[in-house]
């Protein structure tokens, strides 16, 4: 019995390497053209930037009404979790650990319903209102007071 050992290269089929010739105006992009299009890039990204950094505040309101439809979407499983809402003396504190205060919620998921309490974009707590079988939650917009117009009005969410 006689073994053989190959290498690959001893049984690959033999490629012949081709040189394709290139004219010379197609050899590569030249420096002139890198140039135009890195200048295009950064036009480009200057006016994204422009636009997103230029509207921060409007971008903390739309954070914060999604930040409401979230509330609002734990509130309604504490509400199918234990058969209402949280009172207003519970306040959203109840979403994040379990309340002592009456009424005692009848099932707690570990972790909470939210995992830490929640803020608005500005950094300031919502005002949460239960009134029975309905809940209102409000952010007083950027200037912390009732009412106001643009970013400084009021957001709310109810369910």
């Amino acid at each position: 019995m006689r073994i053989v050992l190959k290498q690959f290269h001893d049984i690959a089929p033999k490629v012949h390497d081709r040189k394709h010739a290139v004219p010379d105006g197609e050899a590569g992009l030249t420096l002139i053209e890198m140039m135009i299009v890195l200048v295009i890039i950064a036009i480009v990204a200057g006016l994204v930037a422009a636009n997103v950094m230029g509207r921060p505040d409007e971008a903390k309101v739309t954070a914060t009404k999604s930040n409401i439809a979230t509330i609002s979407g734990a509130l309604k499983m504490y509400r199918l979790d234990n058969g209402d809402y949280p009172t207003t003396e519970q306040g959203l504190k109840a979403l994040v650990e379990k309340t002592t205060t009456p009424p005692l919620p009848a099932t707690f998921p570990q972790g909470g319903y939210l995992s830490a309490p929640a803020l608005d974009a500005w950094g300031k707590p919502y005002e949460y209102r239960s009134e029975g079988g309905t809940f209102t939650i409000r952010s007083l917009g950027k200037d912390g007071k009732p009412g106001g117009e643009g970013v400084d009005a009021d957001i709310e969410g109810k369910g």
